[in-house]
């Protein structure tokens, strides 16, 4: 990156939040995206006041003398994209398992304020975090939020929930005299009452949400990537408890059982999914969870496993298994008619590369209109946020960013974004 834009950063943020704030900013789009319809509708100018859409005027309109217009009359606008499964705290590389034991909390804080920003860059502006270090993503929404630094709006569970020796266990493979016990204030629990409380320290530290690693998993220093590893009565506790303060809950889920366990106790998505079959798609369609896939992981996952030294080598083994196996579950998912909300697990895989999933989808079997869709209105849906998110529509949050040519031909448009707003501010 060039060093004098990273030194002038600060100054840019400082000069788009003034512009958006100064009588309104009026963005003359090219064409605009109609999500929802899966269609172009042409060219808007879209008037921007107090980070929100005040107005949309069909065709280019010129604001009298004074009033900021940006002119993206080349470009075609659409909704700020959402990912629901992200881990800006941490990214993938041969060195990960070590820098547990070397990174300290301002490291890991300060590198995920560029993971965030690359992220922001990238056309998402709004993600869920699901399973941080040291409670890092929280500090990270509260200084985005603050404009401290430049972000994505964070939705974030904190710690990731696990039993011992599970998958979020974060002593998983240390030396024993380094292991101790973990215990629900390190997102470890056993049994009910250890659930209310992990679940009422999240609360506690801030996270907008819970997430369970409700089977074994990939990435984690163990042998099994598919077991249980929740009784039913602990997920129960948990998502009862979630409910209590109003978060839902999400759960990593690659085996069968796992999944089963955490739809039937009223489990709010399931991230991963790997190993689905037709009766847990079933369970899904009746009770109506979101399915999150994370293609680009398991892509990530399946290549990194044949260089060596990239993983340890407990690892290699699940990599290759599970990786390649998540694409044809999203098939067979969608065209079940799962509900389908986007998802990376970007930080296993590289940040920025999020739009990547738009291509894997599509690849699957979605079309580019569905594609979109699952990454605006299902992922405002599954926030609960419809109603400020999602579509470019007169009282939502000023969340639009525009590329060159159109998404709904060539999906692979969104990985050339060539502007961001978020709020009203410009990126």
């Amino acid at each position: 990156m060039n060093t004098l834009f990273v030194r002038c950063w600060p100054l840019l943020l400082l000069f788009s939040s003034s512009l958006a704030s100064a009588g309104g900013t009026w963005l003359q789009c090219g064409n605009v995206v109609d999500v929802e319809q899966g269609r172009i509708d042409g060219a808007a100018t879209l008037i921007i006041e107090d980070g929100v859409i005040a107005e949309i005027r069909s065709g280019i309109q010129t604001p009298d003398q004074g009033i900021e217009t940006i002119d993206l009359s080349h470009l075609t606008c659409l909704p700020g994209l959402m990912d629901m499964h992200t881990h800006l705290t941490s990214e993938s590389s041969p060195s990960r398992y070590l820098d547990r034991f070397t990174e300290n909390e301002a490291d890991v804080a300060l590198q995920s304020t560029e993971y965030a920003r690359e992220t922001l860059l990238a056309g998402f502006t709004t993600v869920r975090d699901l399973g941080d270090r040291f409670n890092a993503s929280i500090a990270l929404r509260d200084a985005i939020n603050s404009g401290i630094i430049v972000g994505p709006r964070i939705y974030t569970s904190g710690k990731s929930l696990a039993t011992t020796g599970g998958h979020a266990d974060p002593t998983n493979s240390w030396r024993a005299d380094l292991m101790g016990n973990p215990g629900p204030r390190e997102g470890v629990l056993n049994g009910v009452a250890e659930a209310r409380e992990a679940v009422r320290q999240r609360y506690k530290d801030g996270a907008d949400l819970i997430k369970i690693t409700a089977t074994g998993g990939v990435l984690s220093v163990a042998k099994n990537g598919l077991n249980p590893q929740f009784t039913e009565d602990e997920i129960e506790a948990v998502i009862e408890t979630a409910a209590d303060y109003e978060m839902h809950v999400a759960a990593h889920a690659h085996g069968v059982e796992g999944m089963r366990r955490a739809i039937l106790a009223g489990i709010h998505s399931i991230e991963h999914g790997t190993m689905m079959n037709d009766d847990i798609i079933a369970l899904m369609i009746e009770h109506e969870v979101w399915y999150v896939p994370t293609i680009s992981a398991g892509q990530f996952v399946a290549e990194k496993a044949e260089v060596d030294g990239f993983y340890p080598e407990v690892i290699r083994p699940k990599a290759r298994l599970i990786g390649p196996l998540i694409q044809d579950t999203f098939s067979r998912a969608h065209a079940a008619g799962v509900k389908i909300a986007f998802g990376t697990d970007c930080g296993v895989c590289y940040h920025g590369d999020n739009a990547r999933e738009f291509e894997f989808m599509v690849e699957a079997g979605m079309n580019e209109a569905e594609a979109l869709r699952t990454a605006t209105i299902h992922t405002a849906e599954l926030l609960g946020i419809e109603q400020l998110a999602g579509t470019l529509e007169t009282g939502k949050w000023a969340d639009v960013i525009a590329v060159a040519g159109n998404p709904l031909e060539s999906i692979s448009t969104l990985n050339q974004i060539r502007f961001v707003m978020k709020e009203g501010q410009v990126f």
